[in-house]
């Protein structure tokens, strides 16, 4: 029987257990017919810095967002956005055993001045399928389908105010760059585990069961 495309919503450097669906399947479909929807990693990522858990955000252009599909959802620069993550990650992980390894390559899609919010996050998806090596084909929606109970479906469970998506993943942990300050952390920017776990990353991804969502 064939697979069906597993279908997520746009991410910004999306969280391992984003990742570990993408590593499950080998094709995947980004949506991008949907109005957008504030507060989700559609627009943000969640970093462990030496304060603790921290939320870098890309700002969306006032007023574009209302009721307006992702895709044409534009990028504010107003806001200086770029400095402040390239600043916070760099605190955060310039300590992190294989940080330079990645760092510059991150920067690199950070400072490029992508226009539209869907094309930053492409950009980090293919890079970090490319840091992962993993072999599955991106594509977008073309329409927008409503929501049905599907397993192939995620777009709106991978939420970070859904603390149930997070149980449904088991976190295998790893030393942390503020190991000694802080407990493990899970659901952090998969970011998080490349800096810390280099080329093993892709064994740390969490596991999990999508057909119990």
């Amino acid at each position: 029987m064939k697979q069906e495309p597993l279908i997520l919503s746009s991410a910004y450097f999306p969280p391992s257990h984003y990742m570990s669906l993408v590593a499950a399947t080998d094709k995947i479909l980004i949506e991008r017919e949907e109005n957008y929807i504030k507060q989700t990693f559609r627009n943000r990522c969640i970093i462990l810095s030496a304060n603790g858990i921290l939320t870098l955000s890309v700002p969306i252009l006032e007023g574009s967002f209302h009721k307006r599909a992702i895709k044409d959802i534009r990028i504010d620069y107003s806001k200086k956005w770029q400095q402040i993550h390239l600043r916070s990650i760099y605190s955060a992980y310039k300590a992190a055993p294989y940080f330079d390894y990645y760092y510059d390559k991150i920067e690199n899609i950070i400072l490029k001045g992508y226009l539209f919010l869907l094309d930053l996050n492409m950009a980090t998806l293919k890079c970090l399928k490319e840091f992962f090596n993993l072999p599955v084909e991106i594509y977008y929606t073309s329409e927008f389908k409503a929501v049905k109970n599907l397993d192939n479906d995620t777009r709106y469970f991978l939420n970070p105010k859904n603390p149930e998506a997070i149980n449904r993943f088991k976190f295998k942990q790893y030393i942390q760059v503020f190991s000694s300050r802080f407990k493990f952390v899970s659901g952090l920017s998969s970011l998080d585990l490349l800096f810390n776990t280099g080329p093993d990353a892709i064994s740390y991804l969490p596991e999990f069961n999508l057909y119990d969502k």
